[in-house]
């Protein structure tokens, strides 16, 4: 027995006793499963393993993003209504993670259903003066969470117009204000409010379903690391702004972007990688394998022969956990709460094999 259980992630160690509340920022169903959705879910998906490896029980709660304007296009494009286009593209998905082995959450709450709880959000803001109602939106106002993220205003500004931010706003008093609450727009579902018709932003969806699940904080926020500024970032700040509670997370698992030729994936950039065209082309242990076998903070470029790498060292990984003997079930597990160090784990494993072996193919979702 141990006085406690612990975990580190990027430099931060986290004590913890029987549970460990973890909150993975999913999908915007709104088209198909690529790799890097995948490297995300499957890293979120082994720190919950190692967590019950050391008995630790982990609660795990992945939203939903069906409230979007991406999402919106896509459906219109379609010729469908945003929430059944979502429910069809979910479906896929959970089809995809189910293969790959990812346990289905524990909690996976849906945008559409939080809409009351973004409308407490933003009457809770305006309450503590973090945020403004204007023209029908409410605004969170945002220069400290750019002057907090260590970024040059300029890379700030470029990174939130990529994902959607609208720094010329006439009705913000900053650029770098977001929408807790966006007033209706046409082709956009709108929902009412006391500010009038409207509709949640992106930021205060994850806020609201983050703090209805789990109350003032999680123990673990995993995400993609291009999701750090401005989701990730305005996150933190609106949920240490309304709960008073800091740090909301007591640790983060930016999971590393990962590349073809260099480029981020990207429907427009037309250089996905689709789950399903990978399973078709190798088991789930060999692209669990392919994901794993790498600091997983590390962005990384996608190249076919990396299945085959993978492939051999699950064979390996295999052969070593039909040997007899314990190996150095202890040495094994300790890597993996240093910063889910699986590759080390690994060759750990494979040198000594016996149990340890059989224990690292269970944890890290190979058998």
């Amino acid at each position: 027995m141990t006085a406690c259980h612990r975990i580190s992630l990027g430099g931060r160690t986290v004590p913890l006793l029987d549970r460990a509340r973890i909150y993975t920022c999913g999908i915007t169903p709104y088209d198909v499963t690529h790799l890097g959705h995948a490297a995300t879910f499957v890293w979120a998906d082994t720190l919950a393993r190692v967590l019950r490896a050391i008995e630790v029980e982990p609660v795990m709660c992945r939203n939903v993003t069906d409230v979007d304007e991406v999402l919106d296009v896509a459906a219109w494009r379609a010729g469908s209504e945003y929430d059944r286009f979502a429910a069809i593209q979910q479906f896929h998905f959970d089809g995809d993670m189910a293969a790959l082995n990812v346990r289905a959450p524990e909690h996976e709450p849906r945008a559409h259903r939080y809409v009351d709880a973004v409308v407490r959000l933003a009457g809770a803001l305006l309450t503590t003066g973090e945020a403004y109602a204007r023209d029908g939106s409410v605004y969170f106002r945002g220069r400290h969470v750019v002057e907090t993220s260590g970024l040059a205003v300029g890379d700030a500004a470029a990174l939130a117009v990529e994902y959607g931010g609208r720094l010329d706003d006439p009705s913000k008093e900053d650029p770098f204000d977001v929408a807790v609450w966006q007033a209706a727009e046409a082709d956009h579902p709108a929902w009412g409010s006391p500010w009038g018709p409207g509709r949640p932003g992106w930021h205060a969806e994850c806020v609201a379903m983050s703090l209805s699940v789990f109350g003032v904080g999680v123990d673990f926020h995993a995400g993609g690391a291009d999701l750090a500024f401005p989701h990730h970032a305005y996150h933190r700040a609106m949920a240490e702004a309304v709960t008073g509670v800091r740090p909301y997370a007591r640790a983060w698992l930016h999971v590393g972007t990962v590349t073809v030729d260099g480029a981020k994936m990207a429907k427009s950039a037309g250089n996905l990688v689709c789950v399903e065209d990978l399973l078709a082309a190798a088991p789930a242990a060999v692209v669990r394998m392919m994901i794993l076998d790498r600091p997983w903070a590390l962005a990384w470029d996608y190249t076919p022969d990396l299945l085959d790498v993978a492939a051999d060292r699950v064979d390996r990984l295999y052969a070593a956990a039909g040997r007899s003997g314990n190996g150095d079930v202890e040495g094994m597990l300790g890597l993996l709460v240093r910063d889910l160090d699986v590759t080390r784990a690994v060759d750990l494993a494979v040198t000594e094999g016996g149990a340890s072996a059989r224990l690292l193919a269970a944890v890290l979702g190979l058998a």
